[in-house]
């Protein structure tokens, strides 16, 4: 009956509560003329008008202050302080009428007593109607903790009263100070219970309400839960919870920074800003992963012209919009006074890059429009070629053609020694701007100022547009398997804002051809974090040793062009910079006048879909190619 009620249309639900009142004024006009008379009450004569006038009067005023807006299971202590002032204005107009009115038989007293009675039978209501929706968590599916017994673990406990998917068991807390009290009727408990807690309550869900802890603390945590048979979720940052509410709508799924395993680096605003405030900007690619991230912090560096290059609509409408939003929401800071342009253009079109290049005179370029996916690449290599290596020609010719004073080419670890066409084709991008950098003269003819050039190259982005983040996620959802290439496979990992702030920092200390890297720790196994991403969850990885358990881990074999394994420098002894994670490489590169003709012949192979003579150039042009064989089965 109750599932069935909660599933009636708004209307009748807000039906059935006015019934209710209006039954309920009936009910307290009939106990207040009974203990005003002292007997069992039956009107007569002028007292049916004022039980007919009595509910009359309350219903508009009920309407007027909003009693009927509000929803039972959500109710509380605003929607009592507002019934209690309805109350209270009906009761007043009753007993003006009664005191002007002065009927015969109807005791003055009673535009007092009933209005008491009606306050204190429509709370009851409300507050019995409350307790049996918000009863049902006792059969919710998932039984949570809350780990942190601070402000925002109180506030997501009261959030929680009216959820019926959860029921909260308890708090946990590190304060020993806090062990042993309650807030809301739950216990907190010390850290050391936590494994008997889980198993005694059944417990499914551990929620982390500590949003101002040091990551460090928080990947302890997190590593003592993991050995939990729970799926640990978080709350959303300080920010997001400065308005003091809390939904179970803002539970989520863990950050990728915890994924990762280690903390971020920490930008130096100084050289993010340095070639950013008050400055034109350009950024290619601008509606994809990095393109998009670039875009928002340099709009946080106050640049005058932020120019959104993407040949995707759908991207660039998306991008744009958001970062509408973001300056109308800083109205009175200096982010308000920067002109964002979206322009619909493909990098390999080089008289439209040479068009917006000579109007908006950008003196800043982020490069990072390219085709990225391995396989897809792989199976479209002219396609491929065309874009990354032309692509960026294009768009160097137009910077040094009309001035760009800084150009930055986002790079990957998959231009090292590549085995695929992706990674080939980026090797090539650098060559050319390494090439141009140490070239005596202009390449183009052109007698301007000459554009200081530099790549960043950097490993795989958590949770960009084809990462495994999001794909082992739908694979987890989905009840596995999670598909992973080979055991051994390792990659480089850092996160979109940690990609973002080091491209705009290296770029800042660019001297003309340099080649930055970010010291990136240690690689991991793809298996390693797909084994982390289950226990997370809380799910088990099944095995044969565990035949039992919930996903299952399916090596597919290695893809075409995949490596086992991929590195970050082609030589030895990178050197320091002014950022102690960011460091500079020196790699050998061909002069530009030995690049030109084998350019043209790439360009004339790409042009004619020539996948033979494609690869045969590209083991001429990058030192250490070696195309991979046929993928594993």
């Amino acid at each position: 009956m109750l599932m069935q009620a909660l599933t009636w249309p708004r209307s009748i639900k807000r039906l059935v509560v006015v019934t209710l009142d209006l039954g309920l004024g009936l009910l307290a006009m009939w106990l207040a003329f009974s203990l005003r008379l002292d007997t069992l009450h039956w009107p007569e004569g002028l007292q049916w008008l004022v039980y007919l006038l009595g509910p009359a009067m309350a219903f508009p005023v009920f309407v007027h202050m909003g009693l009927y807006r509000a929803i039972f299971r959500y109710n509380g202590i605003a929607a009592l302080l507002t019934t209690g002032r309805a109350v209270t204005t009906y009761g007043a107009l009753l007993l003006a009428l009664l005191l002007l009115a002065k009927w015969e038989g109807v005791p003055r007293s009673v535009g007092i007593l009933q209005p008491l009675i009606l306050l204190l039978l429509i709370g009851t209501s409300r507050a019995l109607g409350w307790f049996w929706l918000s009863g049902q968590t006792r059969n919710a599916r998932h039984r949570l903790l809350i780990y942190g017994a601070g402000v925002a673990g109180a506030q997501t406990a009261a959030g929680l009263a009216s959820a019926r998917q959860y029921t909260l068991r308890g708090f946990v807390d590190d304060d020993p100070r806090k062990v042993g009290s309650s807030i809301n009727g739950a216990r907190v408990h010390g850290a050391s219970a936590l494994p008997a807690l889980v198993e005694r309550e059944g417990i499914t869900d551990v929620l982390l309400a500590l949003p101002s802890i040091s990551h460090e603390r928080r990947r302890d945590i997190i590593g003592h839960l993991s050995e939990l048979p729970v799926r640990i979720r978080t709350l959303p940052s300080l920010t997001d919870l400065a308005s003091g509410r809390v939904s179970v709508t803002d539970f989520q799924d863990l950050d990728i920074v915890d994924l990762l395993g280690r903390a971020p680096v920490a930008p130096d605003q100084e050289l993010l800003e340095r070639n950013l405030r008050g400055a034109v900007v350009l950024v290619t690619g601008a509606g994809g992963s990095i393109g998009s991230e670039l875009c928002r912090q340099i709009l946080r560096a106050h640049p005058s012209r932020l120019l959104l290059v993407d040949h995707s609509e759908y991207a660039l409408y998306g991008i744009h919009q958001e970062l509408q939003a973001a300056v109308a929401a800083q109205q009175d800071g200096a982010a308000a006074c920067c002109t964002l342009v979206p322009l619909l253009a493909n990098v390999t079109d080089e008289a439209h890059m040479a068009r917006i290049c000579r109007e908006h005179q950008p003196s800043s370029i982020y490069h990072a429009a390219a085709y990225k996916h391995v396989p897809m690449v792989e199976a479209n290599a002219a396609e491929g070629i065309f874009n990354n290596v032309f692509g960026t020609l294009s768009v160097v010719r137009a910077a040094v053609e009309h001035g760009a004073r800084h150009f930055v080419l986002i790079s990957t670890d998959k231009a090292v020694r590549p085995t695929n066409v992706m990674g080939a084709s980026k090797r090539i991008a650098e060559l050319v701007l390494q090439a141009i950098s140490a070239c005596g003269r202009q390449p183009f003819g052109s007698a301007r100022t000459p554009t200081r050039f530099s790549m960043v190259r950097f490993g795989n982005v958590l949770g960009s547009s084809g990462s495994v983040i999001p794909l082992f996620r739908r694979q987890i959802a989905a009840g596995g398997p999670i598909t992973v290439t080979h055991p051994e496979v390792t990659r480089y990992f850092m996160t979109i804002p940690e990609a973002a702030q080091l491209v705009l920092q290296a770029g800042a200390m660019a001297e003309g051809g340099d080649l930055f890297l970010l010291d990136m720790g240690e690689p991991i196994r793809i298996v390693d974090l797909a084994r982390r991403m289950v226990a997370l969850s809380g799910l088990t990885v099944r095995s044969d040793a565990h035949p039992t358990g919930d996903i299952e881990i399916r090596f597919i074999g290695l893809r075409p062009g995949e490596k086992l394994y991929e590195e970050l420098l082609i030589g030895d002894n990178p050197l320091p910079t002014a950022h102690p994670r960011i460091l500079r490489a020196h790699e050998e590169h061909a002069p530009w006048s030995d690049m030109q003709p084998r350019l043209e012949a790439l360009r004339r192979a790409a042009l004619a879909g020539d996948t033979p003579a494609i690869m045969a150039l590209l083991r001429q042009m990058v030192p250490g190619y070696q195309p991979a064989g046929p993928a594993s089965p």
